[in-house]
């Protein structure tokens, strides 16, 4: 192929992943890139030549150089940036006009396997940025191999995750509990098919079926349990406020108790920044969950209970983005609640390491609370989908505003004001110091009233005694507006 026909190509990173790439781009002619150079926020890198082509700039001189090289191609080779430098880069490319993809995961970099290939599209994920957990494998080794255990909400983006990652390590069994029996059984054929050696069972109950759950404990003797089942979606819940008590609140109570009864040694509940300072029904009824939790584990039990307290994970069901990439398949609009509203994201495989590492290292009673990085503008992550569809926000695809729902806030908090961290053996996870000192006060009283309400599905009530509980809480009917405030 002569040079004339090759694709002028700009490589972002000049580290270990930017050298492979441009290796493996100088060796493979055929498919016909031409590196120019390199771009790198290194200033000693500045000047510099890697295998005969020069780092021409930082980061920021993106479309200048562009245009100066009259460079057709970019690729992005930083497996270890952060998701704000991602977006940043992202948001260069695109307004340079030149094609971008981004390297593979980080495991390929550090097991030197990086071919032209194996470059793609920018996703979703890349924005957040790249997965570098590291775990502290050989005791999750220990604490999961051979032992019976139990994940519900199993067939959900969090517990089929969980899952996956747990099937790894060879436990003695797993059980995949969960009420919708189309996602269980996907999960359960999945499992079969990639760990055959692994034990396990579909379970179709709900956690607030108190007979249920008593047959799952006394047939199988869970050793470890991870609680991901929970009604999560903030405006249903609004509307149905009994439901969420009923799930989120009994279901929880009756999980516990079994644990705690047939000697579990461990059980993980997985909760939400939605608990702190509530607004809405599904987060006051997580913010229970919790307090019930701690309650239990400061009475004193054999079992050790703790919850793990995150934000929104990127792609699961329950997330804006598949939400968006459908809108934007059907010729949009894009619909955001408000032009502020921020989130804390993460990925569900990232997730799903961190409650793990959490879970296994805690010692029972505590709070856990994931490092979820900087909160995220919904309107630019909407505005990045809409232009890594090919598409122009506002041009191609409209962006409409249609209101905080109630329930609903700008801002989302990882802990209370009043909470204090402090850091665990690993770096992105927390914890709450001394999480009983917040319980909900008359806690066992005000969850009897609770339950008794939503038995007899008084909602309006319901979501009047949570924000007579929670003074953040409004509104105190279903039917009044939702606030702005954060």
């Amino acid at each position: 192929m002569g040079r004339e026909h090759e694709s002028r190509t700009l490589i972002v990173g000049a580290g270990a992943a930017g050298r492979m790439v441009a290796e493996e781009m100088h060796s493979r002619p055929e498919h016909g890139y031409r590196v120019v150079g390199f771009l790198d926020d290194d200033p000693g890198k500045l000047g510099r030549t890697i295998s005969d082509t020069p780092i021409l700039g930082s980061i920021s001189d993106l479309v200048d150089i562009v245009k100066a090289h009259d460079v057709r191609d970019i690729v992005i080779a930083m497996p270890s940036a952060s998701g704000h430098t991602i977006r940043e880069v992202v948001g260069f490319c695109e307004e340079a006009g030149a094609s971008f993809k981004i390297v593979p995961g980080v495991w390929e970099i550090i097991l030197g396997d990086v071919t032209i290939s194996q470059l793609r599209e920018v996703r979703p994920e890349d924005l957040l940025g790249r997965e570098t957990v590291s775990l502290n494998l050989e005791a999750m080794i220990g604490d999961l191999r051979g032992k019976r255990v139990l994940i519900t909400g199993a067939g959900g983006s969090i517990g089929s995750e969980l899952a996956r990652q747990v099937a790894a390590f060879d436990p003695g069994k797993i059980l995949l509990m969960g009420r919708g029996e189309n996602s269980v059984y996907a999960i359960d054929q999945e499992i079969g098919q990639y760990y055959p050696d692994v034990e396990r069972h579909a379970i179709i109950t709900s956690i607030s079926d108190a007979r249920g759950v008593e047959s799952i404990f006394r047939d199988h003797r869970p050793e470890i349990v991870f609680h991901a089942a929970a009604h999560k979606h903030v405006h249903l819940m609004q509307a149905y406020p009994d439901e969420a008590i009923k799930n989120n609140v009994t279901g929880t109570k009756i999980l516990l108790d079994a644990a705690v009864r047939y000697g579990s040694e461990r059980l993980v509940m997985l909760s939400t920044d939605k608990a702190v300072k509530p607004r809405g029904a599904m987060g006051a009824s997580k913010r229970l969950a919790e307090s019930i939790l701690i309650e239990r584990a400061a009475r004193g039990c054999d079992t050790k209970l703790m919850a793990v307290r995150f934000g929104n994970v990127l792609a699961s069901r329950g997330s804006v983005v598949p939400l968006f990439r459908q809108q934007i398949r059907l010729g949009g609009p894009v619909t955001i609640t408000h032009p502020d509203v921020t989130r804390y994201f993460m990925t569900i495989r990232e997730a799903a390491m961190l409650v793990l590492e959490a879970g296994l290292s805690g010692h029972g009673g505590e709070i856990f609370v994931l490092d979820m990085g900087e909160p995220i503008r919904i309107a630019d992550l909407a505005a990045h989908l809409i232009r890594l569809s090919g598409l122009e926000p506002g041009k191609d695809i409209a962006i409409e505003f249609c209101g905080l729902r109630p329930g609903e806030k700008l801002h989302e908090e990882l802990w209370y004001s009043d909470e204090t961290l402090s850091r665990t053996s690993h770096d992105k996870v927390m914890v709450v110091q001394s999480p009983a000192a917040s319980l909900v006060t008359n806690l066992k009283e005000r969850v009897a009233h609770l339950e008794k309400l939503a038995h007899a599905c008084n909602r309006n009530q319901v979501l009047e005694e949570l924000a007579d509980i929670f003074p953040d809480m409004k509104p105190r009917t279903m039917h009044d507006k939702a606030d702005t405030g954060s």
